[in-house]
């Protein structure tokens, strides 16, 4: 049965949304790990608070909330790019 409850916004740092964007590639915790050249219990740990901070219960839930807030970008799709530091003008 699908999860009905809305999604929610949630506040994340650098790393977590690099490992969403992992996720979302289909990458598994053991692929992660060896990328971020990080052991894959943090990987774990990781996993654990985002899920919890946005609420959902595994992995497909996750990369759908990520979708619906803009958090990654699958094959162009929902993709908006986020302005960097080279695009601020300087005075």
């Amino acid at each position: 049965m699908a999860n009905t409850e809305p999604l929610t916004p949630a506040t994340l740092s650098d790393r977590e949304l690099q490992i969403i964007d992992l996720v979302s590639d289909g990458l598994t915790n053991d692929k992660i790990a060896q990328k971020l050249e990080i052991s894959k219990r943090t990987v774990d740990n990781h996993i654990s608070n985002i899920l919890t901070k946005t609420k959902t219960n595994n992995r497909v839930e996750l990369v759908r909330w990520a979708l619906q807030w803009g958090k990654v970008c699958i094959n162009d799709v929902n993709c908006c790019p986020l302005p960097s530091a080279t695009d601020e003008v300087i005075s």
